[in-house]
């Protein structure tokens, strides 16, 4: 693969929009088996329908508040004003279903998927049980919202996370890949990321080939465009200056057991040994649990979780995703879960 081929790989804001989604990626369009991701933009009263056919999803706010309608299920999600600004509640929403999402207000919201096997049950997962991890150290900090991770909340296949990175640092580093099945040391993954970077900046994303003539990326990204990674190492991932750099991480693979198990590359991975002798970024945890406005968030979004684990090695934070409250809805069948229900 040489770079004239990146721009399979790199899909800039806008260009791989369809339909109603300002991003649509699936296995039809990445060239691969299970991973996807698209993010729909709602105006205010807008719905939308999602038919999930043999893939399962998760809705997740990126900015605004909505509802979710599966079935006889209604999921309330306060969403965030923006990534930046905190955790956010979330709606798993099983395959062979159909779900309306609507949003009074308006929204922009991202709906991971994985074509799966298992039908699990429709849940609702709160902000503050998603486990805030601290990776890295010094240039290398960065916070991991956990919300979908592979020990943290049931999926069949999926698996997803987001990253913030302060201005100026590196994530996603060192590089590291997952497309190899080694058991017990690495696990075949397809992944995606999404990107938005704050007030308008850029940042830039490595990946390079760990095969003959495979994936070979370097790219600018902006707020809006995605990266697609069926193999090779990956990162770093670069914010620049001044500038905070988020990504949404999606990532399903074929194997038994849904795990994230990565490699590093050789040439980087003693990156790693010279974290414990640095600190952690001053500027992290971006926020902190229960985060409310006082500490500049609004009123009505939602704080994010219970604590805030630093960890200096690859693994995944710790804590189990667990279902929103019951309700019934104006005496209807429905059940209504998320904050609103607990009212």
């Amino acid at each position: 693969m040489t770079m004239h081929d990146e721009p399979r790989y790199h899909l800039p804001a806008g260009s791989a929009a369809r339909g109603p989604y300002a991003l649509d990626v699936g296995p039809e369009q990445a060239g691969w088996e299970r991973s996807g991701l698209r993010v729909v933009e709602l105006g205010p009263g807008g719905v939308h329908t999602l038919v999930t056919g043999e893939s399962e999803w998760i809705v997740l706010p990126l900015a605004g508040a909505c509802t979710v309608h599966i079935s006889d299920e209604i999921f309330e999600l306060l969403g965030r004003k923006s990534v930046f600004s905190g955790v956010s509640d979330f709606a798993y929403v099983p395959r062979d279903a159909h779900a309306q999402i609507a949003s009074g207000a308006g929204g922009r919201f991202a709906l991971a998927g994985a074509k799966c096997e298992r039908r699990l049950p429709a849940r609702y997962g709160p902000a503050p049980e998603v486990p805030v991890e601290l990776r890295g150290s010094g240039n290398c900090s960065r916070q991991v919202n956990n919300f979908a991770a592979a020990d943290t909340f049931e999926c069949d296949r999926l698996i997803a996370v987001e990253v913030l990175t302060p201005g100026g640092n590196w994530s996603s580093y060192p590089p590291h890949k997952h497309d190899e099945h080694r058991p017990g040391e690495e696990s075949v993954l397809e992944e995606i990321y999404y990107f938005e970077v704050a007030d308008d900046g850029l940042g830039y994303h490595r990946v390079s080939p760990s095969r003959p003539g495979g994936t070979d990326v370097l790219a600018e990204v902006r707020s809006g465009d995605a990266v697609l990674i069926p193999d090779g190492w990956h990162g770093p991932s670069i914010a620049a200056p001044g500038r905070t750099l988020y990504y949404l991480n999606v990532m399903a693979g074929p194997g038994e057991e849904r795990q994230w198990l990565i490699r590093d590359h050789p040439d980087h991975g003693w990156i790693r040994d010279t974290w414990p002798s640095q600190p952690m970024d001053p500027r992290l945890p971006f926020y902190g649990p229960h985060e409310d406005a006082v500490h500049g968030r609004d009123d009505h979004l939602r704080g994010p979780g219970d604590a805030v684990h630093r960890r200096d090695d690859h693994l995944r934070g710790p804590g189990d995703g667990a279902d929103g409250p019951d309700a019934n809805a104006d005496g209807s069948h429905d059940h209504v879960h998320g904050p609103e229900a607990t009212r």
